[in-house]
Parts: C-alpha cells; structure tokens; sequence
C-alpha cells in the first residue's frame, strides 16, 4: 500500500497530539495517510503497553488512517543507529510516502527529540540505492520522501508554517482522549504526571485556537522544516 503521508511518534499518542488534526484534515481531502509508532510507551507512568496497544488502535479509527504499525523499540532507550535506522527505512520503503511527519526537533521528553532525529536521518538513507532493506525475503527498493516536516509538543517552538485545521480540532481532541489512561480523568487513581492535568488537555484546544489567531483563522497546527518550503506562487498562500 503506497501512502500520501507516513506520521512517525517515538510513543502511541505523539502523533494524535502533535499533527492530529493535519492528518484528520489530508484523510478528509481523500489521502491515505499511516502511523508508525517506534514504542509502546511502557515506561509510561500510567496505564500499560498493553492498554496503550489497543488505545492507539480506537485513535487510529477516529482520525481514519490507513495503517497503523508499531516497531517496539526500548521505551527511553532506543538509540539513532544502523539497527533502528534500517527497520524505520524498512517502514518507509513499504508506504513510499511523498511526506514523512515526525517527532519535535527539541522537547521535554528525550524520545521526541531522538526519534525526530533517528526517522529524519533514515528518510535520507532509505533514498540510497546501496542501502540493502528486505522484507518477507523480498529486497526492496529505495524511496526518499519528499518532505520531512515535524510537529511541535510539549515546547512551543516556533513554526516555520501552521496548517489551517479549522473543523478538524474536535476529531483530533477525540483521537487524544481515546488514550484515556494517560489523559485527564477526574475519576482516576493513577498517579498525576504532567500530561494528565485540566491545562494539559486544555492547552491542545488553546494552541490551535492560538495558531490560527495568528494567521486570521479559527485554529491551526504548527510544523517545523528541515529545508525550504517551495510554493507554486505567491497565491498560494493563505
């Protein structure tokens, strides 16, 4: 199955946070977009990998992607290296996306910034004829994406562009809170950590709401680029 859109996140819920409604806007405009998680998040505080398995399945239904694999890669311990490198380039020579979406470049969390990195650099090599990647025994060939672009999280970096999500916010908030133990839940036991509070889950609404105030909108996702975003001509935007 070739892919419009590859989205990497170094943990289940990554991705719904940091471009959730990006995807769920492309899906609406008819295109087929996937989601690679490198762990299962179990050195999360709450909840279990388990539990998070089938959150990120119920996600992955609300926002309509196509594909949602997971690489099971060590929780706080995967290092950007030949043997992680080669199974992201195996993901990406599979879906042979035009655009790969990934981690933040800098954030609170060590695996953002690792992983944005380790799928940045993958996206280079899985261009590289001599880069040798098989699966199911079958050599595959080899594909670079056009464009590598990574969200935000935790730290408001500034973009280098925001995407318009107007009508999209609501299904973006839904894919989050499909995560419902890691989330904001009044009712729950588990221990609070800094994503589980009121502000947190309240912050995904203001800084889209924040965003699309600063380009004349009602909310907007930002993005930040490892190059030079080309445009047709000056009409092009918004």
């Amino acid at each position: 199955m070739k892919l419009d859109i590859l989205a990497f996140g170094a943990h289940p819920d990554d991705v719904e946070l940091g471009c959730g409604a990006t995807i769920a806007k492309e899906i609406f405009l008819g295109k087929k977009v996937g989601i690679i998680d490198l762990t299962r998040g179990e050195l999360g505080t709450r909840g279990s990998s388990d539990l998070r398995t089938i959150e990120a399945t119920n996600a992955a239904i609300i926002l309509g992607v196509s594909v949602r694999e997971n690489l099971d890669f060590a929780d706080g311990f995967f290092i950007n290296d030949k043997k992680h490198q080669l199974e992201i380039i195996k993901m990406i020579r599979k879906y042979q996306p035009e655009i790969v979406l990934c981690n933040a470049i800098d954030d609170r969390h060590i695996d953002h910034a690792k992983g944005s990195k380790l799928v940045s650099d993958a996206c280079f090599l899985s261009g590289l004829i001599k880069v040798e990647t098989f699966i199911e025994s079958q050599n595959q060939e080899k594909w670079r994406p056009k464009h590598v672009y990574h969200y935000m999280q935790w730290k408001n970096i500034k973009p280098d562009f925001v995407v318009d999500i107007t009508g999209f916010l609501d299904k973006k908030v839904a894919s989050i809170m499909a995560y419902s133990s890691q989330f904001y839940d009044p009712k729950s036991k588990e221990p609070e950590t800094p994503i589980s509070s009121k502000n947190f889950i309240d912050s995904i609404t203001y800084r889209a709401r924040d965003l699309g105030r600063l380009i004349n909108v009602d909310c907007a996702e930002g993005f930040t680029t490892e190059r030079f975003v080309a445009i047709e001509n000056l009409n092009k935007l918004i």
